[in-house]
């Protein structure tokens, strides 16, 4: 992928818009210990953007431990919920959020897992959009046509918790949590703290520079070394780590996201522990 198959900047968004068939914007404003994302959404959005509440609709119901806090969502689920949002191949999909896309990018992620394969990230979020001086609305919108879209999954690749486990060596395994978490530091949610044995740190939020992803050449410098073999990624339940996997793609690399990530990995006491 490109940076243009990956990213739209609010001015490309806002032309776009004026289109006779405009893409289907999702707002997916999500903060870990923020439960209020669909106030956020009613006190301002993009025009006819959709509320995607990332924990009920973006996630399968946590059940069990080894699955992680964010289960992917069964695939017919996931087809129900983006009917209901108005997604369409034809028409395109752009996620945002307001936060440099940590938890739009979970959005991307799976509508790209999903087959919808003209799904972008807003670069910058809400706040680039009102820094451009373009309106928002308030309020709830629904989706402006309906949708019949049918989802197949597996168009973007997934570990298991075995085969993130045998990945370092002869590929590399990103952490891409906070380094205090990697590192065993600190562990403020899951049951166990350190990383993956042999995963590498690299954090999501340096992928970012005032909520925008670095330019293209930055980012290939930061992952330089890494095309030699395959690519995993993880995080704390495997929202951030889509960001990460988005900031490969602009940078030329395929990664696989491990979904249950560490909240899994963590949940296991079979599963070694590295600090």
């Amino acid at each position: 992928m490109s940076r243009a198959d990956v990213l739209v900047t609010a001015a490309e968004l806002h032309a776009r818009l004026a289109d006779p068939g405009p893409p289907v914007l999702l707002d997916v404003r999500w903060a870990l210990g923020d439960p209020d994302g669909h106030e956020h959404y009613r006190d301002g959005h993009l025009p006819g953007a959709v509320y995607v509440d990332l924990d009920t609709e973006l996630a399968a119901h946590a059940t069990d431990p080894a699955q992680g806090r964010h289960p992917l969502p069964a695939l017919a689920d996931l087809q129900v919920d983006a009917r209901r949002w108005g997604v369409t191949r034809r028409r395109g999909v752009v996620v945002y959020d307001n936060s440099g896309g940590l938890a739009a990018a979970r959005a991307w992620w799976l509508l790209r897992w999903a087959g919808v394969g003209t799904t972008r990230i807003l670069d910058g979020g809400l706040a680039a959009w009102v820094d451009a001086g373009y309106d928002v609305a308030t309020g709830d919108a629904g989706p402006r046509q309906p949708s019949d879209i049918v989802l197949s999954p597996g168009h973007l690749p997934t570990l298991t918790a075995d085969e993130a486990a045998a990945l370092p060596g002869p590929g590399v395994l990103l952490d891409a949590r906070a380094g205090e978490r990697y590192r065993g530091e600190v562990e403020p949610v899951d049951p166990r703290a350190g990383h993956i044995p042999g995963a590498l740190s690299a954090p999501t939020g340096e992928n970012l520079r005032d909520q925008r992803f670095l330019p293209t050449a930055e980012l290939r410098e930061r992952f330089a070394g890494l095309t030699g073999g395959k690519v995993g990624v993880y995080c704390g339940s495997g929202v951030t780590a889509a960001h990460e996997v988005a900031a490969l793609a602009i940078a030329g690399i395929d990664a696989a996201l491990f979904p249950g990530s560490w909240s899994a990995w963590s949940s296991d006491p079979a599963r070694p522990v590295e600090k």
